[in-house]
């Protein structure tokens, strides 16, 4: 069975301010560094839940990204912080919440200097199309460079059907083609779309998919969506990604067509 580790924050280290939900670099009772996304931002739950399933989907299709922890944060930490909003946020975000491993000394990907090779950014683009990413872009591709090769990170953003009020019983948007894969800083360069599309699909088999959103917390799934079944919650999130890998992909199509 997929598993996560879950740390215990014992320390605030400093604030990412460039992150649009003010994600924090904290250190952790095994004494590693971690970029921690807090339960208490702007998008609550959804966000985590969004990082979690959409990085442990990139891991199975063997994309490089940071581990992903469960982070247990204690709101008393928040104490000795003399910044208000940051002192919210923590107040806000007791209990579990969601981190990646820090890459010390990374660099931000730039597109003019940076340029992967045809097909990497096929199954990033592949990748980010699946999971409806519109965080890729050239302006804020969410790359990192980190000991020469590139890394993804931030996926908060994707899955952005389940932001819409009846996206638990209301209509299906799993065949919805993405058209914002337009803006994708990798478009160009994924010249191997059609030849990787099969393999990519067959590496997200329903017991995959099964256990990714297995890993999802109870208590992320009744905050974000008060009042459901949990049950409920978790099937409508196998369902979604078990019939957006049906053919006709038309996320690829798209893909291909605005390349």
């Amino acid at each position: 069975m997929r598993t996560l580790r879950t740390v215990r924050v014992t320390r605030y280290v400093t604030p990412l301010r460039e992150g649009g939900s003010l994600p924090a670099i904290v250190e952790a009772d095994d004494d590693g560094l971690y970029v921690l996304k807090f339960r208490g931002a702007g998008q609550g739950p959804r966000a985590l839940i969004a990082e979690l399933v959409a990085g442990e989907i990139a891991r199975t299709l063997q994309l490089p990204v940071p581990e992903l922890v469960f982070a247990d944060l204690d709101p008393d930490l928040a104490r000795t912080e003399p910044d208000p909003e940051i002192f919210a946020l923590i107040k806000a975000s007791g209990g579990l919440n969601l981190a990646l491993d820090y890459l010390p000394g990374a660099v931000m990907f730039d597109p003019l200097v940076n340029k992967p090779a045809a097909d990497f950014a096929s199954h990033v683009v592949w990748f980010d199309g699946f999971v409806t990413n519109v965080d890729r872009t050239a302006r804020n591709p969410n790359l990192l460079v980190w000991h020469r090769r590139v890394w993804l990170i931030d996926h908060g953003a994707s899955l952005y059907f389940h932001h819409t009020p009846d996206w638990i019983d209301g209509p299906d948007r799993a065949a919805d083609p993405f058209a914002l894969i337009k803006d994708h800083v990798m478009r160009h360069r994924a010249t191997r779309l059609e030849a990787i599309d099969e393999a990519m699909a067959a590496a997200l088999g329903r017991d995959a998919i099964a256990e990714i959103v297995g890993l999802i917390p109870d208590v992320w799934l009744r905050d974000a969506a008060a009042g459901a079944d949990i049950e409920q919650i978790r099937e409508a999130y196998r369902g979604y990604l078990r019939r957006r890998l049906e053919t006709p992909r038309r996320f690829v199509e798209e893909a291909v067509r605005v390349r």
